[in-house]
């Protein structure tokens, strides 16, 4: 039986992270864990409850009451308790706010041990900023994507379309750079390339390209 690895892909935001990494996982067998769902589901809780996303303590209260879990199925699917957020966490409001949420630090410690117990045994892919970094520093494989904004833009403004959702190119393209600015610059747990990932510049790859890039050195990090 070959052993199992811990895998962490990271970068910025619509960088196709989490395409891949469920495409990666698929073909493993291994287990898909979608942070950014994690941090997208306090969003949503904190906007429903409406709890100002600037009080870290109310965050934080709400976030030590609050489960958040995943279930398998043709796209996964994510719970807060029994309520099933899977599309509404993918909402244009919860997307405006999520990076603001995600640098308090009371909600990235919280979320990172959660997501760390999910690791314990191996078998896991895992997307999201500071994967390589923060949550799992020991992953066997690290990934950090990147791909320039106006890429990320027009994928990002294709998925919204194909969703439904209304959508900006323009105003895409302001958002993810004001993501990017946040991401980059927070105090705790900036987004930022671990010293031993292996970076994939993806603008001019296709998704299934990627795919294959990183299943192939996952396989040499199985066999060696």
């Amino acid at each position: 039986m070959s052993k199992k690895i811990c895998i962490a892909i990271d970068g910025p935001a619509a960088a196709g992270k989490s395409t891949v990494a469920k495409i990666v996982a698929k073909e493993l067998h291994y287990i898909y864990i979608d942070t950014g769902a994690m941090y997208r589901a306090v969003t949503y809780a904190a906007l429903d409850q409406k709890i100002p996303l600037h009080d870290e303590k109310a965050l934080g209260d709400m976030l030590a009451n609050t489960q958040i879990r995943f279930e398998p199925g043709e796209v996964q699917q994510v719970f807060i308790g029994e309520e099933n957020v899977t599309e509404i966490i993918r909402s244009l409001e919860v997307t405006a706010n999520v990076s603001e949420v995600a640098a308090h630090p009371v909600v990235r410690e919280e979320l990172q041990k959660r997501q760390q117990v999910f690791a314990t045994e191996g078998g896991i892919v895992m997307d999201g900023r500071d994967i390589g970094t923060a949550v799992l520093p020991n992953a066997e494989l690290k990934i950090f994507l990147l791909a320039s904004v106006d890429e990320r833009a027009e994928r990002r403004y294709k998925e919204n379309v194909a969703k439904g959702f209304p959508s900006d190119l323009e105003q895409l393209k302001k958002e993810i750079e004001e993501r990017d600015h946040l991401d980059y610059t927070r105090e705790h747990s900036p987004l930022q390339k671990a010293e031993d990932a292996i970076e994939l510049d993806t603008t001019s790859m296709t998704i299934a390209e990627v795919a294959t890039s990183i299943h192939k050195l996952a396989e040499a990090k199985i066999n060696q």
